[in-house]
């Protein structure tokens, strides 16, 4: 077993101020590693970064087709949206389409991250519905196959046939037995994996092609993704500014606690990473680090170079210092 290591660095008036370490992979198509930091093989919960494996059965069962799903609400399936009104019309749409209201999802309202929506709710008095929920495009897929298989309403718990399949594709996937599960933010189960594991299955979802019922499944998953970034996060967000900056190079996707993974189809590779001390900015630094170094990001663009090497600035707007990816990522 290997300590993490020092990814991310914050630099202040030349001194270094603080640390983030972290664990990474860089996964082929035959599940060997290509590049390796700290401990490859660490047990952890993936969280939203999983959320394309526990979409795939959706696409991968016909479902999807059945119910004409679009490549916006497969992107949404995939998402960890900001409740925006782009995110928020979407998912009350499907909800009208499968004649449910917000009441059939088991996940928990939620305040959006969004400000204009957020504002808009302070204002008008309002309180947060459970569509608001960063997770509610995952929870109308689920909605989905629980409808077309006359599967009962509680849809999250963890001998439920839908995250019985989940589990399954999961452990499939990563090529692993899951130790554990864990619940997460929106109440559904997220089973634990090594970070090797889960950039196998990133590396599945590169690696996939039309030849095959599964393959198709990740194509149009991970497709939807690059076309959609802003419903996957929000316009203001890392992931949908990296996808951008890749240009149809790379689908990635942030989970809670410093975890976030990258497809990249053209490499076949998958990437995935966990920040030790749960921080979203060392993540997203560390990923936009890792990409460059693969050549699927340019350091130059100023896009990325918001995450990679960000100015620091106080609320004055006063340059303070930096973030940077340490020696070991650069």
């Amino acid at each position: 077993m290997s300590n993490p290591v020092e990814f991310v660095e914050l630099w202040r008036g030349g001194i270094l101020e603080s640390v983030h370490q972290g664990h990474a992979v860089v996964v082929d198509e035959g599940g060997e590693i290509v590049h390796s930091w700290g401990d490859p093989h660490a047990v952890t919960y993936p969280r939203s970064s999983a959320k394309m494996l526990q979409a795939l059965p959706l696409v991968e069962s016909g479902v999807a087709d059945r119910f004409g799903l679009t490549t916006e609400q497969l992107a949404l399936s995939c998402a960890s949206h900001s409740g925006a009104a782009i995110h928020t019309d979407r998912v009350q749409s499907w909800l009208k389409d499968l004649e449910l209201d917000d009441d059939a999802f088991n996940c928990g309202p939620q305040w959006p991250s969004d400000l204009p929506a957020r504002n808009g709710l302070i204002k008008g008095d309002a309180t947060p519905c459970r569509y608001h929920n960063n997770c509610s495009g995952k929870h109308c897929g689920f909605l989905t196959m629980t409808k077309a298989n006359g599967w009962g309403p509680g849809y999250v718990a963890i001998d439920h046939p839908l995250q019985v399949g989940i589990k399954q594709v999961v452990e499939e996937l990563t090529q692993e037995t899951s130790p554990r599960w864990g619940i997460d933010g929106c109440s559904a189960p997220n089973h634990a994996s090594s970070i090797l594991g889960i950039g196998r299955a990133m590396a599945t979802f590169a690696s996939a092609d039309d030849s095959s019922t599964r393959g198709a499944a990740m194509v149009r998953l991970r497709n939807a993704m690059m076309a959609h970034p802003e419903l996957v996060a929000n316009e203001d967000r890392a992931c949908t500014h990296l996808m951008r900056a890749a240009k149809g190079k790379a689908a990635v996707k942030t989970g809670a606690e410093g975890f976030f993974i990258a497809i990249l189809p053209e490499l076949k590779l998958g990437v995935a990473l966990k920040v030790m001390d749960g921080t979203t900015r060392a993540s997203e630094c560390a990923m936009a680090a890792i990409l460059c170094k693969l050549g699927v990001l340019d350091a130059n663009d100023p896009a990325v170079k918001a995450y990679r090497n960000p100015d620091l600035k106080n609320f004055a707007g006063l340059v303070t210092g930096d973030m940077r990816p340490s020696i070991a990522l650069a």
